[in-house]
């Protein structure tokens, strides 16, 4: 952290500042992107199991390729991998750009973009999550990871107001043009600002020095060193159950609102509930950034997995209509930043800064690999069993058609139900057993039993 710095570049949280500006600018031509495309596959096939497809593609090379990833980040400049993983994961845009403007896109087009830019993705979390430990101090974490959300779901409040509006406006083909061309430009200045940013190497230290060896050692140490701390180890489990019942929320919103609603008012209201998050996730970030998480991190985990399933999953499950699915959103994703803040910061503070890259990617397989497996399961359960069977005549209808109503959409709406309730059990076994409920006593910080013993060059 007290490396020299060229006069020409940031460093520091000045520099952590310019990464997360053109961060957002990046995000916000994601999220239209994502929004427009959701759309158009919805529009195309009027199946769940589709866009289910589109997730789990875009998703699973994320998780599939994290080892290799963070073997690679400790390995070389993370700030060169951040551009990189920048670069190659917003190429798929262009693709299909030039696909739908020559008239060829197609649904599985979206598989096979989503798969490779998901394949550079999975370079990206470890080396943004390394280099944040190493541009900010430890009591900034909790800070920084609110910034960091603030950027997520500042750009979450409008991207879908916009492409909602653009497609309006400008009509569905060249609005999703103009939405795939924005995303282009945002991704080009995300890359050009980090490119003024120093990102300092981090020392090498004895717990490092253990690890290195082959890329493939590399690339296990990351499950070697959580298995051997239990502690960290059941925080990712806890993450790996909620995130497989959550996922069943995230994958339905689209097409049980586009379903329950039909396409036209589905897409204004669709655009309005993922703003109405998008404005929750922001607000829980700026309580996160000005707050800085609880004093007992664990209690930002646990208690705000409860708080998210309960007020989320659940209360999304009893709506009928734009209001209580929107407070749902909204109240749901106030808690998200909370979460994730706190967790962020436990391992930041828990994990030596030369093995992150390592570690945080193993931490990202374990705790989701389950979305992939939801993602796919939540669109065929919809399409094959619950949607059906909470049809007029279903067999489901005579016994929770009181709650949820019947009719298109419906089956989608149980589902956020009874995952809301698992959740809440989820968050309650964590607090059950010690190793997770006393992580941060039973684990050290890092700077506390970690001396370095020689420094890489920057």
């Amino acid at each position: 952290m007290n490396v020299e710095t060229p006069k020409s570049r940031f460093s520091g949280m000045i520099g952590f500042t310019v990464i997360w500006i053109g961060q957002m600018f990046s995000l916000m031509g994601t999220n239209l992107t994502g929004f427009a495309t959701t759309f158009w596959a919805y529009f195309i096939t009027h199946q769940a199991t589709a866009l289910a497809l589109v997730g789990f593609f875009n998703f699973a090379p994320i998780i599939l390729a994290s080892p290799i990833a963070g073997a690679v980040v400790d390995r070389y400049s993370r700030k060169k991998i951040i551009m990189l993983a920048d670069l190659f994961a917003g190429l798929p845009t262009v693709a299909l750009l030039l696909l739908y403007s020559t008239g060829n896109l197609q649904v599985w087009h979206l598989y096979i973009t989503g798969a490779i830019a998901g394949t550079f993705q999975s370079f990206h979390f470890p080396a943004y999550s390394a280099a944040v430990t190493m541009l900010v101090r430890k009591e900034q974490y909790g800070r920084a990871n609110g910034m960091l959300a603030t950027a997520q779901f500042a750009t979450a409040i409008f991207a879908p107001i916009v492409a909602a509006l653009l497609l309006t406006v400008l009509g569905n083909d060249q609005g999703i043009k103009t939405v795939m061309f924005i995303d282009i430009i945002t991704f080009t200045t995300a890359i050009s600002m980090l490119s003024f940013v120093h990102i300092p190497r981090p020392a090498i230290t004895e717990t490092g020095r253990k690890g290195m060896g082959s890329i493939w050692k590399e690339s296990v140490y990351g499950f070697r060193y959580i298995y051997e701390r239990p502690s960290l180890l059941g925080l990712q489990l806890v993450f790996f159950f909620v995130n497989l019942v959550g996922s069943f929320g995230n994958t339905l919103i689209a097409p049980m609102i586009l379903s329950r609603a039909g396409d036209e008012a589905g897409r204004v209201i669709l655009g309005s509930v993922m703003s109405a998050g998008g404005v929750g996730g922001l607000a829980g970030s700026i309580a996160m950034m000005i707050w800085g998480g609880p004093k007992r991190r664990v209690h930002g985990v646990l208690g705000g997995m409860m708080c998210l399933s309960l007020l989320g999953g659940l209360l999304m499950g009893f709506g009928q209509g734009l209001f209580v699915w929107a407070l749902a959103s909204f109240l749901g994703l106030f808690f998200l930043p909370i979460i994730n803040g706190s967790n962020q910061a436990i391992w930041q503070a828990k994990v030596a800064p030369d093995v992150q890259g390592r570690v945080f990617s193993t931490r990202l397989l374990i705790a989701q690999i389950s979305v992939p497996i939801a993602m796919l399961m939540a669109g065929l359960l919809a399409d094959v069993f619950f949607e059906p069977a909470m049809m007029p005549a279903g067999v489901l209808s005579p016994i929770f058609g009181a709650f949820v109503g019947t009719g298109p959409g419906a089956g989608m709406l149980l589902m956020f139900i009874i995952a809301g309730i698992l959740g809440v059990f989820v968050a309650l076994g964590g607090y059950s057993v010690r190793a997770v409920r006393e992580a941060e006593d039973i684990l050290q910080d890092h700077d506390a039993k970690s001396a370095p013993v020689g420094r890489e060059p920057t």
